[in-house]
């Protein structure tokens, strides 16, 4: 865990984050949550990047979703959410759509896809998250290449995926975040050490950016 400005943010594994701040918490695209979470039933907010097995898992959903949760999602999500939690406020986001979802947190959509392969194109609307909580903004980026829609975001903290394969290798994810993004104060790898990639890949690209500090998380 790691505290940025009074946001406490802790990696899940894989893509997975919980961000804590003035009593609300918000899960990412949770997945393979260690034993710690099982009942925990605690989200207010849910933030779910794309329909993939490994950010929609419903078997992790149901131990941090509650009848008072809030889910914000893309379309291509809504079949499968609405199926398994019909009692809940869905909140649909497109790209460039901002919604504001309690006081002092709101959330941005930002494309996520594929480049140079396809297994998240970007006709699906599969995206990331601008996430800012009393005036930090964190870009998660979902799982995506290098793309146009990166430019100017500039986030407080950035999230981002290192492992090759479906997403960014660790060099791409380095120039990705030194030429292009270029967080103000921190970035963080993920997608890595669950499906492919491992620690090392995180060690690449902590070496590498050279635009604000780096963090390599424990699971918690």
């Amino acid at each position: 865990m790691i505290n940025v400005e009074g946001v406490e943010i802790r990696w899940n594994g894989h893509d997975g984050f919980r961000f804590d701040s003035n009593n609300k918490r918000i899960y990412v695209d949770p997945y393979k949550l260690i034993a710690e979470y099982d009942n925990k039933n605690d989200a207010d907010i849910l933030l779910i990047s794309h329909n993939h097995f490994d950010h929609l898992s419903v078997e992790d959903i149901n131990k941090i979703i509650n009848k008072n949760t809030k889910i914000c999602a893309p379309e291509e999500c809504l079949d499968s959410l609405k199926k398994n939690y019909p009692a809940n406020s869905i909140i649909l986001l497109g790209h460039g759509e901002t919604k504001k979802i309690e006081e002092g947190i709101s959330i941005t959509g930002i494309k996520a896809y594929n480049t140079n392969k396809n297994f998240h194109p970007k006709k699906d609307g599969k995206i990331g998250f601008i996430i800012e909580i009393n005036n930090l903004s964190i870009y998660h980026t979902g799982d995506t290449d290098i793309i146009p829609e990166m430019e100017n975001v500039n986030p407080d903290v950035l999230l981002a995926p290192v492992s090759g394969t479906y997403v960014m290798t660790a060099k791409e994810a380095i120039k990705a975040t030194n030429e292009i993004i270029k967080p103000k104060k921190l970035a963080i790898p993920m997608h890595y050490g669950t499906i492919v990639g491992s620690v090392k890949d995180a060690e690449e690209f902590s070496k590498g950016v050279n635009v604000c500090k780096t963090s390599i998380q424990e699971i918690e």
